[in-house]
């Protein structure tokens, strides 16, 4: 897969103390993102600069700054079952030996809550898995029309999702040793 170098100081200088997550949602065509799913409380979309394939970010729409702070209790499990609904149409869609989830941000930067849904393909030696995968300035550089496609993979099992919801049951997901 093809990759290339992004200037992070850069892109923070362009945002210049903006909030990226606002500027999607109010539809600045300098902030263009391919959309995975939204409804009147969050929206979902690619990372523009994925380190990972099919990697996700879920954000509120309404600009929050606290992670568990900024939310009733309803409004944060609201989020955290899509957080698992749009995990589960990643898992179905790309190969992931690991889903990672993380809320970063800082107030310095990315100030608007958003969690990270980035699914680490199989094969990735131990040094690189985990933050290694993450941190760094070098990412996949793909096409709009393979993001486009990527994007509707995604939405499509988002939406098999709510019309076949995924079994519960107390039956471990593993084998015991």
């Amino acid at each position: 897969m093809r990759t290339r170098t992004v200037d992070f100081d850069t892109v923070r200088e362009q945002l210049a103390g903006g909030c990226f997550i606002c500027e999607l949602l109010a539809g600045n065509p300098e902030f263009p993102h391919h959309v995975v799913y939204e409804d009147d409380h969050a929206i979902a979309f690619l990372n523009r600069y994925p380190a990972l394939y099919g990697y996700v970010l879920v954000a509120p729409r309404e600009h929050r700054e606290e992670v568990t702070g900024d939310f009733t209790r309803a409004e944060y499990l609201r989020l955290q079952a899509l957080v698992h609904r749009v995990g589960e149409a990643i898992r179905r869609v790309v190969p992931t030996e690991r889903l990672y989830v993380l809320s970063l941000g800082s107030r310095q930067g990315n100030r608007h809550v958003h969690w990270h849904l980035a699914p680490l393909p199989p094969g990735i030696p131990f040094d690189r898995q985990q933050l290694a995968a993450l941190d760094t300035n070098v990412c996949l550089d793909l096409s709009d029309a393979e993001l486009n496609e990527l994007a509707s993979k995604i939405r499509d099992a988002i939406s098999a999702s709510a019309e076949e919801p995924y079994p519960i049951d107390d039956q471990p997901r593993f084998e015991e040793p």
